[in-house]
């Protein structure tokens, strides 16, 4: 009997086929899986931020529009639509540019912007927001919460056979943007003129900023009751340029020195009138004298009536008729002038149409420092206080010979940037508009998408 020999087990070869096939099999699915993360987290990180871009600038837009033609509580209503439609057109406006057709098509998909972006207003940076918002609303809050995405590979996982889940998670993307005016209590850019007011009446609750309320017709040059001495038109000192082709530049385009409120300014003896009715004339579309269309563009609305309003015994008149105010509306001897109130009409319709008017937004719109005259001694040139800044509407065209006198209704109190320059799109206006965090729960709490 032959002893049983041991042999060393060795697996056989049939049994070792197509291991190696599985191994491929795991890593390419697991390089699949990777790169649809890769391309669908991708293509969700490329669309939020260029969603996120568009709701900026339509809450910008908004926030701009709404600080144009806002400040009138019989009109509030009208004022928030012009900014909501403002704020659509600005998002459709992206939505149609190059490299952003997908959000144009998901605008669509969701059946249209108005119900793709949800636009809604608040007096304060931290809400509540809604529409139309409260009468004195100033910021405004443009959000898209649902934006739907392509799935490329996201499909496939949500229906995955071997997950015995039935919820399927939605590739979307949300964006969220609050503007509104800038905190700032200094100004830029103004108009080199100033007003006198009282430092007694500043009520803002109850419309009066430093004896103005809305609508009031007020002289902004010489003749001004309360001027501050003898000989001096209100003009405001530019540094050292004095010269007439400063002085003309500096009421076509603003200056560029900035005024704290808290401060005071120099004022300029005499005046250069030519130069003066040349620079603001051209925020009419009127063009004598050595001066630039480019640089100083003509406002969107240039109507104005005819005869020319002028002072008589310290009154506005037209044909001999005292020109009165109601809330912003002017007439004379029973007859309407046009006024800051057709103004506005004007500007809604053409802020909400955009391209079908000619010209820069709120180029009538001077906004000029407001001092206490009162409490400047002496001649010539002075240093007075500054109470604030207001915004005043240029009302006609300034007459190069005659009288010297430029008339303005008082709009409401400014903040922020004037114009400066030919890109309205820039700095069309006297306040400046900017982004804000958005606050949801309280007001230390802000949105993780804003």
């Amino acid at each position: 009997m032959k002893p049983c020999m041991q042999r060393p087990f060795t697996a056989m070869p049939a049994r070792q086929r197509g291991a190696v096939m599985v191994l491929i099999v795991i890593a390419l699915a697991s390089m699949l899986l990777m790169g649809a993360l890769a391309l669908d987290g991708g293509h969700m990180l490329l669309n939020k931020a260029r969603l996120q871009n568009a709701v900026d600038a339509a809450a910008l837009s908004g926030a701009k529009t709404l600080s144009q033609v806002g400040g009138d509580p019989d009109g509030y209503v009208a004022a928030a639509i012009a900014a909501r439609t403002a704020a659509w057109n600005t998002l459709m406006l992206n939505a149609s540019a190059s490299g952003n057709g997908e959000l144009s098509s998901g605008i669509g998909a969701s059946g249209g912007v108005g119900a793709f972006a949800v636009v809604e207003l608040s007096d304060s940076v931290y809400g509540p927001f809604f529409f139309p918002g409260p009468e004195d609303a100033a910021y405004v809050r443009v959000s898209v919460p649902n934006y739907k995405l392509t799935g490329f590979f996201w499909d496939f996982f949500n229906k995955n056979p071997f997950s015995s889940s039935n919820i399927e998670i939605e590739k979307a993307v949300a964006a969220i943007a609050t503007a509104g005016p800038s905190p700032t209590a200094s100004t830029c850019n103004i108009d080199p003129i100033v007003v006198c007011g009282d430092p007694a009446q500043y009520d803002p609750e109850n419309g009066n900023f430093w004896g103005y309320h809305y609508g009031d017709l007020q002289t902004l040059t010489c003749g001004t009751p309360g001027s501050p001495s003898a000989g001096n038109c209100q003009l405001l000192r530019l540094g050292d340029s004095t010269g007439g082709a400063d002085i003309r530049q500096a009421f076509c385009a603003g200056t560029e020195q900035c005024i704290d409120d808290t401060g005071s300014v120099d004022t300029e003896p005499g005046i250069t009138w030519g130069p003066v009715a040349q620079g603001l004339n051209t925020r009419l579309g009127l063009y004598n004298g050595p001066v630039d269309p480019a640089t100083c563009p003509p406002d969107w609305y240039i109507d104005y009536s005819e005869p020319l309003v002028a002072m008589d015994g310290g009154v506005p008149k037209q044909n001999e008729a005292e020109v009165v105010s109601s809330n912003g509306d002017l007439s004379a001897g029973g007859n309407q002038l046009t006024d800051v109130n057709d103004w506005k009409n004007a500007y809604i319709d053409c802020a909400t149409s955009p391209g079908s008017c000619s010209g820069v937004a709120e180029r009538r719109v001077l906004n000029v420092v407001i001092g206490n005259c009162a409490a400047v001694a002496g001649g010539g040139a002075t240093s007075v206080p500054v109470l604030g800044f207001g915004c005043f509407y240029l009302l006609q065209k300034v007459e190069q010979s005659g009288e010297k006198e430029v008339f303005g209704q008082f709009m409401q109190e400014c903040e922020g940037s004037g114009y400066a320059g030919p890109t309205p799109a820039d700095d069309a206006g006297p306040n400046i508009i900017q982004l804000y965090k958005t606050y949801f729960s309280d007001v230390s709490t802000p949105s993780p998408d804003s």
